[in-house]
């Protein structure tokens, strides 16, 4: 054996890329991981530890430690399913002399997921408070084993998924101190009483960085501020209990960068952002199922006070039967014009582009000279006001920007590419959302001409007509490109071939 491999990091690394999976769903690519790993155990003794736990150290739920059992080995892989239809009714607990093989790997586990609670009658034999994976990591419940939760948990836990607020939330945050990431995906909507357990279990928690979790309340909240750790939270859920703004401290997040909202109106975003600072904040985000004006008007001013560090905003709604607002000189890309930061804005709520014309988008484009990718996608149906002769004018003060979806006017043609020596070789990809067009050749042209690194259009509209042009116009493009190709190669090597 080489000498190199007596050396633990080298052995490491090795083992780590012998147990590396592209694509987690794959199970022939799992399976083949999993068995070089067992090859690697037995080939020496040097090889053993080191392949054993990586071979144990991410658990689909716990029949693999069940299967070290003498008693049930014969049961779950000698019978037609394999583990993965194995069922356990009618079978008796282990027994104490049985404990210490199920444990025999236990230590090696850093992941578990459990995606069933159907084995867990089998662990009775188990004191309550055991902590059967002392080197736990991560803890991911697609169900919630009742009563069987402590023996779960970890000193050492960093990552715990919930499916649902339970009484034990305080067991997890008191038994895992260490915890830094919380998140509890509640599938159906909270109850009052749930969201109070939710809030009491959050408030033991003192070492969060992120968090994803139903609405809280404001000593939630509070609690949050003083946390010098957190960086990332998200909201997820009905608000059932709305914000009592007659009993609130004015709360700042001295370290928070991110904060994610998916509600159902922007009420309690916006009591959030008024009564709180988040002088680090760089990414907002919100998915309403409503979005009235008058909200999305309150929340933008909300939004002003982390104008000077905000980098991206995404504000989201579907609902069309939200009226145009009675002021018609109001428009919502106006109210981001002083976000000098921005990198990435997507505005994607009924009359969020209204009023946004070539003029307009020069001027934001102007005013963020570090924006990256901007997406204007107004799902109430409005006419085309940005022309080319206008786009093109507007991308020559953004250099940097590689995505770009707005509705743009490609019937009224008011540029010629031949006469025109600008080229924006940054944007990537172009969605011209539900654009009409009726020069397949002159458009392609254009495009071709203009915007070099732009492969394909990305077109959103549901009408044949625009699908079927857009696609001509597809067609054309990338014969252009193939024709410019061709061309290089002729000329030969000095051409870049």
């Amino acid at each position: 054996m080489h000498r190199a491999l007596l050396v633990s990091e080298i052995l490491l690394d090795i083992f780590a890329h012998v147990n590396t999976i592209l694509d987690p769903l794959s199970f022939g690519e799992i399976s083949l991981a999993r068995k070089s790993l067992v090859t690697l155990a037995t080939t020496c003794g040097t090889f053993y530890e080191p392949a054993m736990d990586l071979l144990w150290a991410d658990m689909h739920g716990i029949v693999p430690l069940l299967g070290c059992v003498t008693r049930l080995h014969p049961m779950i892989y000698h019978h037609a399913g394999g583990r993965y239809t194995w069922h356990s009714e009618g079978i008796d607990p282990l027994c104490e002399h049985e404990v210490r093989q199920f444990l025999r790997h236990a230590h090696r586990v850093r992941s578990l997921q459990i995606p069933f609670d159907n084995h867990f009658h089998l662990l009775s034999v188990f004191p309550i408070k055991t902590f059967i994976f002392p080197r736990l990591l991560s803890l991911s419940m697609a169900l919630h084993p009742t009563g069987y939760l402590p023996l779960l948990l970890s000193p050492t836990l960093r990552h715990c998924f919930l499916p649902l607020i339970r009484p034990d939330l305080k067991l997890i945050a008191t038994c895992c101190t260490s915890l830094e990431d919380l998140t509890i995906k509640v599938t159906c909507e909270s109850k009052s009483d749930e969201l109070s357990l939710l809030s009491d279990g959050i408030r033991l928690c003192k070492r969060l960085i992120t968090l994803y979790c139903p609405p809280l309340d404001w000593a939630a909240w509070k609690h949050l501020s003083d946390l010098p750790t957190l960086l990332s939270v998200t909201i997820y859920g009905e608000v059932l209990c709305p914000l009592d703004m007659d009993n609130f401290a004015f709360t700042r997040f001295l370290n928070i960068t991110t904060l994610s909202f998916h509600v159902t109106t922007a009420s309690y975003v916006i009591a959030v952002m008024r009564n709180s600072a988040f002088p680090l904040l760089k990414e907002f985000k919100m998915i309403a199922r409503i979005l009235p004006w008058e909200d999305a008007e309150q929340l933008f001013h909300a939004l002003c006070t982390t104008c000077q560090t905000l980098q991206h905003i995404d504000i989201l709604s579907r609902d069309q039967r939200v009226p145009e607002p009675s002021d018609s000189s109001l428009t919502p890309i106006t109210q981001f014009l002083g976000f000098k930061q921005l990198h990435i804005l997507q505005l994607s709520f009924p009359h969020c582009c209204i009023h946004l014309d070539n003029h307009l988008l020069l001027k934001a484009m102007s005013s963020w000279p570090h924006i990256r990718s901007l997406k204007l996608e107004d799902p109430y149906p409005r006419p085309a006001t940005i022309t080319f002769s206008g786009l093109f004018t507007a991308l020559r003060q953004s250099p940097h920007l590689h995505t770009l979806h707005v509705l743009v006017d490609a019937l009224n043609i008011d540029i010629n590419p031949q006469a025109e020596s600008f080229q924006h070789t940054s944007l990537q990809t172009l969605d011209v959302r539900s654009s009409h067009v009726a020069d397949h050749e002159a458009v392609a042209s254009i495009l071709f001409s203009i915007l070099p690194s732009v492969e394909a259009v990305i077109y959103g509209s549901s009408a044949r007509h625009i699908r079927y042009a857009w696609q001509e116009v597809n067609k054309r493009l990338r014969s252009l490109k193939s024709s410019a190709v061709l061309g290089r190669c002729i000329a030969g090597p000095a051409a870049g071939c």
